[in-house]
């Protein structure tokens, strides 16, 4: 069946014989391909959604679409992007429900495209006809871009890891969780079993009852995440680390138990960069791009003590008393002098609630800190804990609740 839909052209099929659900799964491997969570149920809800709205207006099979199979604020972008690209052509739609051959093309220019959707567009066989190094053992992927072989990829270094497997695994850690331990805050909330007696509460139902205290209401302290601050070393050698960390620290920070979490995330190599204006965007994508353009010195040199030093003169409001939890991400090898890491470590460590060093050096048996910034730096925080694949990124927050408990 063709459809007028808009300007263009669009074969769809006769869903008398099928066609219709095979191009909206097709659609659903493109959007899981560009990180968009979906399942079977929710892929079948769109194939009925779309046979109750019709295809015969664009942009409603598009909002029916969307209401079905988006449940995230930063996938509506990418959904919007790939549907136009999607149902643009017919030739397209056939050549991405045949598992992406590699002769699919789009008209949209792939430049301005988001980097998910390029991905979702990008010719399956590229992955398939890669060299496997001679150490590792081949990858294959399916339609879905899931790894046949997960568990052995995450325990995998990221140090280590091909070009498609990077990509993949850079997707995956957007959806691992971090909660964030919960402390007492300072605002109440009522509540049938507090310690303190809510009296404005009392007195605003008494008016209702001539002056009579029928029941007296109560209320306890509101928890809240502990506020947040992420320094993360975006020196070379831990460039590969970096951006896969950002992508997880992003997703993972904003919101714990649908509250929202106070973050301050900081890149430190030879001087120190906040990324605040980048952490704004919603979508991973935008926020890796702008924090390129905001880091210069990506890449460098490693001087952790000029770095706190200027967290201490200019942003030392980010630490909220001593609650704030602080998580350094770095591998230690510190190029500054050892006395003013020594300081500015000292200082951190009496502002803030907590000190975690995360180390992807750990992933070596038998690591032990012995350069001269890494001695320090271990003196002084609170634990070390490893993040080089994505098993241990799995385990951060249990590692962290331990750690917290233990002290």
């Amino acid at each position: 069946m063709w459809v007028q839909l808009g300007s263009t052209v669009v074969l769809l099929g006769d869903a008398r014989r099928g066609k219709l659900p095979d191009n909206i799964v097709g659609f659903g491997r493109a959007l899981r391909r560009a990180g968009v969570r979906l399942d079977s149920a929710r892929i079948a809800l769109a194939c009925e959604a779309a046979q109750w709205v019709g295809v015969a207006h664009k942009p409603d099979l598009g909002a029916a679409l969307e209401a079905v199979l988006v449940s995230r604020e930063q996938d509506r972008a990418v959904f919007q992007e790939l549907f136009d690209a999607y149902f643009r052509d017919p030739e397209v739609a056939h050549k991405l429900l045949a598992q992406m051959l590699p002769s699919a093309e789009g008209r949209a220019e792939p430049s301005k495209r988001r980097p998910r959707v390029r991905e979702a567009l990008t010719p399956q066989r590229a992955f398939g006809t890669q060299t496997p190094r001679p150490t590792e053992d081949p990858l294959e992927f399916d339609a879905a871009m899931t790894a046949s072989d997960l568990g052995r990829l995450r325990q995998a270094d990221f140090n280590a890891l091909s070009a498609s497997e990077y990509r993949l695994v850079e997707r995956l850690v957007r959806d691992i969780p971090l909660p964030l331990p919960e402390v007492p805050a300072r605002r109440h909330r009522p509540d049938a079993r507090g310690a303190r007696l809510n009296w404005r509460g009392a007195l605003h139902e008494a008016t209702r009852t001539g002056g009579e205290l029928l029941r007296l209401p109560r209320l306890s302290r509101r928890a809240e995440p502990l506020p947040v601050l992420i320094l993360v070393d975006v020196s070379g050698s831990m460039e590969r680390y970096a951006r896969l960390l950002l992508a997880f620290l992003h997703a993972a920070t904003r919101q714990v138990a649908g509250r929202r979490v106070r973050r301050d995330i900081y890149a430190f190599g030879t001087d120190l960069t906040d990324l605040a204006p980048a952490l704004r965007l919603a979508d991973t994508d935008e926020m890796l791009a702008a924090t390129n353009a905001l880091i210069d010195d990506y890449g460098g040199g490693t001087r952790l003590g000029a770095s706190l030093a200027t967290l201490r003169t200019q942003h030392a409001r980010r630490l909220v008393g001593r609650r704030t939890l602080v998580l350094l991400v770095s591998d230690g090898l510190d190029t500054g002098e050892p006395e003013q890491l020594d300081a500015e470590l000292a200082w951190l460590r009496r502002r803030c609630r907590h000190l975690f060093w995360l180390n992807p050096l750990l992933r070596y048996e038998g690591y032990a800190p012995l350069a001269r910034g890494a001695a320090v730096l271990h003196r002084h925080a609170d634990g070390m804990l490893a993040i080089h694949n994505l098993s241990r990124l799995e385990d951060l927050a249990a590692s962290l609740a331990t750690l917290m408990t233990s002290r």
